[in-house]
């Protein structure tokens, strides 16, 4: 076994971990291809019944209320969606660095 490893890490060559990273990273592709609209659609819907409590509201201490509510969850959901969406954009990234750091500490 360390004749092996004593072979490789002579060789200079590493584990090829995209065989091990490759299915994970589909699956969170996939994931996440399909939370984006998820959450669009759900940030909108509450944000408009959350507009129709505003408009109904007839006490302004109940309007104050409505209006920090609605401001809170734009900020919310505007979040959630920038951090999908880049979670989205950087998995590739991440699986690469992954794959590099994990075969550098190896060998």
């Amino acid at each position: 076994m360390f004749a092996f490893l004593s072979a490789l890490l002579a060789a200079g060559t590493g584990p090829d971990l995209t065989q091990v990273t490759a299915p994970i990273t589909d699956l969170l592709l996939t994931v996440f291809n399909v939370a984006i609209p998820v959450v669009g659609a759900l940030g909108a819907i509450f944000c408009i019944f959350l507009g129709v409590k505003l408009a109904k509201a007839d006490e302004q201490q109940d309007r104050e209320k409505a209006k920090t509510a609605l401001k809170n969850a734009i900020i919310g959901f505007a979040l959630i969606f920038i951090l999908v969406v880049a979670l989205r954009i950087g998995i590739d990234i991440m699986a690469d660095w992954a794959n590099q750091v994990t075969a550098s500490a190896l060998f």
